[in-house]
């Protein structure tokens, strides 16, 4: 048996009003495969670029190892030249990651191989994040803090995205006072007999290539799966839903705080507390 996933519908190309009418107001994902050909990021954006370009900036890292009380909210595990990094990717699998990177801050003249498209939204210019993966690497499944809209640009190679959103809440064992379900499913090839409830679970998916842009709406999960190497730029809207902007604000301001007092206070025995709560109330709930 696999998770409910539907394909996300694919189109060549779009125009602000369909774009809105189809996917914004209903708030549905699209992948747009043939939106960015005339940036220049379309031809020159890969790893080697990215090497010649920023190669001795270090770059925080990050892998797929449980959530430890010590680490702070969104603390890097490792640092790396991102030269260095690139030969990683190029030589080996690796699990780390470079996850929320403004690398066009450091890198100013990235900022000529794109220009901000107009999807109708007020895009947050002045954070374009960069994320790379070494192959087989993954995020886990979460949900953005400010549930933004978000514009994901893939380069280099392809990766598996599956998507849920956040009506399907009761049924992935999220994480409570967090962002993110149990670490330890395996979304790629789930175990109904030990996360049963992902079973009524209905979501998306799709394989992203190089140069198509996947629409992420309002608050959805995500987890993404590189199949190769590569990088993807996300470029976000904030949420526009009265309710959303609401999480977002108690997210930002209440929930993070929260996290962190109660890791100083109760250390690892907090961790412990939220994950076994997250199959408590997951079963509870359903």
């Amino acid at each position: 048996m696999k998770l409910n996933l539907q394909d996300i519908p694919r189109v060549k190309t779009i125009t602000k009003t369909d774009f809105l009418k189809h996917y914004f107001k209903p708030q549905k994902p699209v992948v747009i495969e043939r939106f960015i050909e005339d940036w220049p990021a379309y031809t020159t954006w890969n790893l080697d670029y990215m090497k010649a370009v920023g190669g001795d900036i270090t770059v925080p890292l990050y892998d797929d190892r449980p959530v430890d009380y010590k680490d702070g909210f969104n603390e890097p595990h490792a640092k790396m030249k991102l030269g260095d990094y690139v030969d990683l990717l190029k030589r080996e699998p690796t699990k780390f990651r470079i996850f929320l990177w403004n690398a066009l801050k450091e890198i100013p003249k990235l900022q000529n191989d794109f220009t901000f498209p107009d999807f109708g939204l007020r895009l947050m210019k002045g954070i374009p994040m960069l994320f790379f993966g070494g192959k087989n690497s993954h995020t886990f499944m979460h949900y953005d803090i400010d549930l933004a809209n978000i514009f994901h640009f893939h380069f280099e190679g392809t990766k598996d995205i599956i998507l849920f959103d956040q009506k399907q809440n009761d049924y992935l064992y999220k994480i409570p006072h967090s962002l993110i379900t149990r670490e330890d499913i395996n979304f790629k090839d789930p175990d109904f007999t030990k996360w049963p409830m992902l079973k009524k679970a209905k979501g998306f998916k799709t394989k992203l290539n190089h140069g198509e842009v996947l629409y992420i709406p309002e608050g959805y999960w995500h987890y993404m799966h590189y199949v190769t190497p590569g990088f993807s730029m996300s470029l976000r809207a904030i949420a526009r839903n009265p309710k959303n902007l609401g999480k977002a604000f108690y997210n930002v301001l209440i929930m993070r705080n929260y996290d962190n007092v109660m890791r100083r206070i109760k250390g690892q025995k907090w961790i412990d507390w939220k994950n076994k709560e997250a199959i408590i109330r997951t079963h509870k709930e359903v």
